[in-house]
């Protein structure tokens, strides 16, 4: 295998939302890197992210020369991760956060001094300006370890899914891009993408940038994987957050009305999870016409439609079932508002929880899980990172 070198060309990582359950992205990764040479660079040449997807593609972006090593110290920061790095959650603080949010009710539910929110995101600042090296991430583009790199954000303003990315090839190779409220921006991307992306509505505060305020980038992000596709992707590795969508729901008595949590980790699940599983179905569709179409005939027009190879992963167990064990690890304070909003097992709200709960105890069994999903799928993986060479030249 050490001959061999993975196909970098066209070949893109999606990395979705999720909050903490993002850490199930690094377990995929780990196993992605340990299947690949030792020493080999990042093997996608497109990477795009959305909320804390965004900040573990732009980790792995800076330290594109040598993805295990890349893969490793995403894992590090992961798995001794502490709530208090991401966001304040002492009383005085969300006691703080609850009276601004009275107070704005005496002006127009605007936030005076800062965009309003439940939790304070200043650590999370500070944390990524000691992990992430924006000029590391500029050397690996200019080095062409790397052709794009993408962050999805969210606009108050417009109401579009905006996608901030950051190239070498220049606008003639990748030009921006603009179509039903989706947008694609060329920029130099910096901690403001990260945190705007990352801003979950209510939770965590908007993030200004230019001149305009944006939130969590699945908000209005009906069509996840279309921004590597607009970025010149024809292979593209999906990692997801939500369990098997294929797998049946689970019908349970209803003992009372859904509590706060459950009905708000409904909107959340809503915005991270049905999208990806929509914009799957509707790629996997447009690959079965334009099949048809070129089996028919190879050199008919196809109206700009393309053939886009996928492998998608997803995690393997219910990742709300994790939660229970993992609550007593969350500070006091922020362990009683959960308590009180009903984001329990007994509430029916751990699925809000689950976004919350930066803690390393359970980041550290979602790398595990996602690890062990990987490597279910050896066999796909790797015919993903060697392709068959008819389907390298098929485009």
């Amino acid at each position: 295998m050490g001959h061999h070198q993975p196909a970098a060309d066209r070949t893109a990582l999606v990395l979705t939302g999720g909050g903490a359950r993002a850490a199930y992205q690094v377990g995929v990764l780990k196993a992605a890197a340990e299947l690949l040479p030792k020493r080999a660079h990042n093997p996608f040449s497109i990477i795009t992210g959305t909320s804390a997807g965004a900040v573990n593609a732009v980790a792995l972006g800076a330290s594109a020369n040598n993805f295990r090593l890349a893969v490793k110290k995403v894992e590090r920061i992961w798995s001794n991760l502490h709530v208090e790095q991401v966001y304040k959650a002492g009383y005085r603080d969300l006691c703080g956060a609850v009276l601004r949010l009275v107070a704005s009710l005496f002006h127009q539910g605007i936030g005076l001094r800062k965009p309003l929110s439940l939790l304070n995101s200043d650590p999370l600042a500070e944390l990524l300006s000691q992990v992430i090296d924006f000029g590391d991430l500029e050397r690996r583009l200019e080095g062409g370890l790397l052709d794009a790199i993408g962050v999805t954000a969210s606009s108050y303003a417009s109401g579009e899914s905006v996608t901030f990315y950051q190239s070498n090839l220049g606008g003639n190779i990748l030009p921006e891009w603009r179509q039903a409220r989706r947008r694609g921006v060329a920029t130099r991307l910096g901690i403001n993408h990260l945190l705007a992306s990352s801003a979950i509505p209510t939770l965590l505060p908007a993030a200004r940038i230019g001149d305009a305020y944006y939130g969590d980038g699945a908000l209005r992000q009906v069509a996840p994987i279309s921004a590597a596709i607009h970025l010149g992707a024809e292979r593209i590795m999906v990692v997801g957050v939500s369990g098997n969508p294929n797998r049946p729901p689970t019908e349970s008595h209803e003992r009372h009305s859904p509590s706060l949590a459950r009905m708000v980790g409904h909107v959340f699940n809503s915005a991270f999870i049905d999208a990806l599983e929509n914009d799957m179905e509707h790629v996997t569709r447009i690959n079965e016409l334009v099949g048809v179409i070129l089996n028919e005939n190879p050199h008919a027009s196809t109206g700009g439609l393309k053939l886009v190879d996928f492998l998608c992963i997803n995690p393997s167990v219910e990742i709300n079932g994790l939660v229970a064990r993992h609550m007593g690890s969350l500070p006091r304070a922020m362990r009683r508002v959960l308590r009180m909003t009903g984001a329990t097992p007994a509430g029916g709200g751990t699925s809000m929880a689950s976004y919350l709960l930066f803690e390393g105890a359970f980041c550290r069994e979602l790398i595990a899980c996602g690890y062990r999903d990987a490597m279910a799928q050896e066999e796909a993986l790797m015919q993903f990172f060697y392709p068959p060479r008819e389907v390298m030249l098929r485009g």
